[in-house]
């Protein structure tokens, strides 16, 4: 069945869903995000009330809700070292101790992160002369910058690995104020502007453009908690800033409380996770 008329919509280069008559007289609806997630393509028939989803091949289905349990268990669990890295720097030692639980969280965020770009690299594809959604061979890369879902887990991704590198320079031992700022608080920084950029480009996917509340929609939930979490990493990151002059942060508090509750957040978010699934 050959596609007759097509109507996309998004934001920028970016198609985040799809509509377009069937020959037959049937619609089909692509969705970045539902294709990706739960690997289903929506089929309407002009004149009846409801629609059906049309599912994707059996390996393909196996491939995303696995990828999707361990992209959730990760982030959940991660979070939760995160939230409790913070809270010993809070109210325990200062040593390290919440360093090394921050690193054990990182490496729970990386492999998230990195599920999560596998699930966009491996998603069922639209085919455009059906109405349905066509599996791929596996891949444990790509290169799709022209892909709002591609785009927006890379950008995670990436973010998860120069925390990374934030978190093993935090294990150093006498660092200068300079030092410090460069090798510790930078990689902060720069991993938080990519969650924040991820994070938009998630809303802009689920909202098929301009941001907006869904809140009948789970997957609006998911990326409205994370980026609520990247904006707190954000506030915690400018608060750990070390001043030279003194040799302390900006705001401690901050630092310590913006991280616990942004992390929380993630935490959330992977556990809502396991509920958009195949």
């Amino acid at each position: 069945m050959s596609r007759t008329e097509a109507r996309s919509e998004g934001a920028g280069p970016f198609t985040t869903r799809l509509t377009w008559r069937l020959m037959d007289g049937r619609i089909a609806v692509w969705e970045s995000r539902r294709a990706r997630k739960r690997g289903l393509l929506t089929v309407r028939v002009p004149g009846e009330a409801g629609a059906r989803s049309r599912r994707a091949d059996t390996v393909s289905i196996v491939r995303l809700r696995r990828l999707n349990a361990v992209a959730a268990s990760a982030f959940t669990v991660g979070g939760l070292l995160f939230a409790l890295g913070a809270g010993v720097a809070q109210f325990g030692s200062r040593g390290a101790t919440g360093a090394w639980i921050y690193f054990a969280g990182g490496l729970f965020f990386n492999t998230g992160g990195y599920a999560s770009l596998l699930q966009a690299v491996n998603a069922p594809r639209r085919d455009s002369e059906s109405d349905a959604l066509a599996g791929r061979r596996w891949r444990w890369w790509s290169y799709e910058p022209g892909r709002i879902d591609w785009l927006g887990t890379f950008l995670l991704f990436v973010g998860t690995l120069v925390f990374g590198v934030n978190l093993l320079d935090s294990l150093l031992k006498g660092l200068s104020v300079q030092q410090t700022d460069r090798l510790i608080w930078a990689p902060d920084m720069i991993g938080c502007v990519l969650f924040l950029v991820s994070g938009h480009l998630a809303v802009v996917e689920v909202c098929h453009g301009r941001p907006r509340v869904l809140a009948g929609d789970l997957g609006w939930w998911i990326v409205a908690v994370n980026q609520l979490g990247s904006v707190l990493f954000f506030v915690s990151a400018l608060a750990a800033f070390t001043r030279p002059a003194t040799g302390s942060l900006v705001n401690v508090d901050i630092a310590n409380w913006g991280t616990l509750a942004g992390a929380l957040c993630f935490s959330a978010g992977g556990v809502i996770q396991f509920f958009e699934r195949p």
